[in-house]
């Protein structure tokens, strides 16, 4: 069965398309590498053993769109072409609703030509805004986003809810990311950030192997044990899996799932394993606060571990072990950091 991976030479869809091919499905891959690089093609069809379809397109393009689900003709979609960066968002709001809300309007229109049976949208942990309790579950209520970011993923979520309403006979699942890290163990593929990495482990990665000077930490006096804000840190491979398991679930027409480990970790701690597993020491500064950076938040993931059945296989220490392996990868082969 063939399913449409839009971004998907990005990071968590480079991963879900290998995990695809290990299941049986067949991903076609659309991307313009704005957020990757052609390489992660080649790279992926190293680990799958075999060539794998792929269309280099804007996702705005509605025309060459429908074209390629004509041509395709996919069973299923996965959403993941949007920007992610919540700082950015702050700094660039139209850029994120812009990609990240008309993009996605222009892609319902297009889809609603067609027949599909599932569709899956890449959402995230930052929908809950500020919540009032954590862990978090799918019936927390959802709070004033922290970021444009966070406000586009509230409102592409009430888009595909509306949409999909009239169109009951398509599944659609709304996963909501937490903080995915790691790379996959062969090193081939990973986070690949164009410029100044806005998540914290390709930070330290940079940072570990020389290309950054000191990774600054944003803020040390949030109310939590060592000041630094917490986040549920999950496995890039846990979660691509996740999307596999989603093709399969047909509970009803709107699904939703936290996509988390279930405990929160800091960035001291993070920083901290990074180093014990690795032996190696991150030269680090503390600065203020950073616009958009909600102070504690991570998952009660009780709904996917019952309903999908699904579960992290990946700890911490080797999500960063990974990780690292990769940056090492990227200096070695392609002279990147």
């Amino acid at each position: 069965m063939k399913i449409l991976l839009t971004g998907g030479a990005g990071f968590i869809g480079s991963h879900t398309a290998v995990e695809l091919v290990n299941e049986g499905y067949e991903p076609i891959i659309i991307d313009d590498f704005r957020n990757s690089k052609s390489f992660v093609i080649e790279n992926i069809e190293k680990i799958i053993g075999r060539k794998v379809v792929f269309h280099c397109t804007d996702i705005g393009d509605q025309e060459k769109i429908s074209s390629i689900i004509k041509q395709e003709k996919p069973v299923g979609i996965i959403h993941f072409a949007a920007d992610k960066a919540v700082n950015e968002s702050v700094k660039n709001p139209l850029k994120y609703y812009h990609n990240n809300i008309v993009n996605l309007i222009k892609l319902l229109s297009v889809i609603d030509k067609h027949n599909i049976d599932s569709f899956i949208f890449s959402s995230s942990c930052t929908v809950y805004g500020s919540p009032s309790f954590i862990p978090v579950n799918e019936k927390t209520p959802i709070q004033p986003a922290f970021s444009p970011y966070g406000y586009t993923k509230q409102v592409g979520e009430k888009i595909l809810t509306d949409f999909f309403k009239t169109k009951q006979q398509t599944s659609l699942t709304m996963l909501r990311y937490f903080n995915p890290i790691g790379a996959h163990p062969s090193s081939l593929i990973g986070e690949l950030p164009l410029g100044v990495p806005s998540n914290l482990v390709p930070y330290i990665t940079q940072t570990a192997i020389g290309k950054r000077k000191e990774l600054t930490i944003f803020g040390n006096d949030y109310n939590t044990a060592d000041g630094t804000c917490i986040r549920d840190y999950i496995h890039v491979v846990d979660l691509a899996r996740a999307h596999v398991l989603s093709l399969k679930n047909k509970h009803s027409y709107n699904n939703i799932y936290n996509v988390g480990v279930g405990n929160g970790k800091s960035v001291l701690e993070v920083v901290h394993s990074f180093e014990e597993i690795n032996n190696l020491k991150v030269n680090y500064q503390f600065g203020e606060r950073r616009d958009g950076d909600v102070p504690e938040i991570y998952a009660d993931n009780h709904l996917i571990k019952t309903e999908l059945k699904w579960e992290p296989i990946f700890s911490l220490k080797e999500a960063l072990h990974h990780a690292w392996a990769w940056e090492r990868e990227l200096k070695s082969k392609y002279k990147i950091g």
